[in-house]
């Protein structure tokens, strides 16, 4: 009897699975938070894409504020809730002495002038998990800027 008590008290047949059944929730919570950040960088890496978009759309078409939001949002279709806000343009000397928005004032340049497009495109993020400490809806913004010589 008392040999075959020392076999029940000293055996590991259900050790391993006490373990995996106290590492499985840290490893799904770990999981989660995988999926999520890398759901939030995709959605950040394509409002990039949309913006560089709009602003070399703009650099071709100065004035042209539809077009550059429309190649923004054609070069992002899966992004849902998309906005790109008015883009912006103008000139500029290549050295940075003077500027002017929309061009309505060329600047007296010393070196060459430069026109450049500012673009920005913007989401709202929604998390898989509410996580704890961390809004669950999340606006990431974008801007690109693209100058060009005349």
């Amino acid at each position: 009897m008392k040999r075959f008590l020392n076999r029940l008290l000293h055996k590991d047949e259900g050790s391993s699975m006490v373990e995996l059944a106290l590492v499985t929730p840290i490893l799904v919570l770990l999981l989660l938070a995988a999926i999520d950040f890398a759901r939030a960088y995709y959605l950040s890496t394509e409002l990039v894409g949309a913006a560089h978009a709009g602003a070399e759309y703009g650099i071709t078409s100065h004035s042209d504020t539809a077009g550059m939001k429309a190649a923004a949002i054609a070069d992002a279709p899966d992004v849902p809730n998309l906005n790109v806000t008015t883009p912006t343009w103008g000139c500029e000397c290549s050295d940075g002495s003077g500027s002017s928005a929309s061009c309505s004032k060329k600047p007296a340049c010393t070196y060459n002038m430069v026109y450049w497009v500012k673009v920005q495109a913007s989401a709202t993020y929604s998390t898989i998990y509410p996580w704890r400490g961390i809004p669950s809806t999340i606006t990431i913004t974008q801007t690109a800027t693209v100058r060009s010589g005349s």
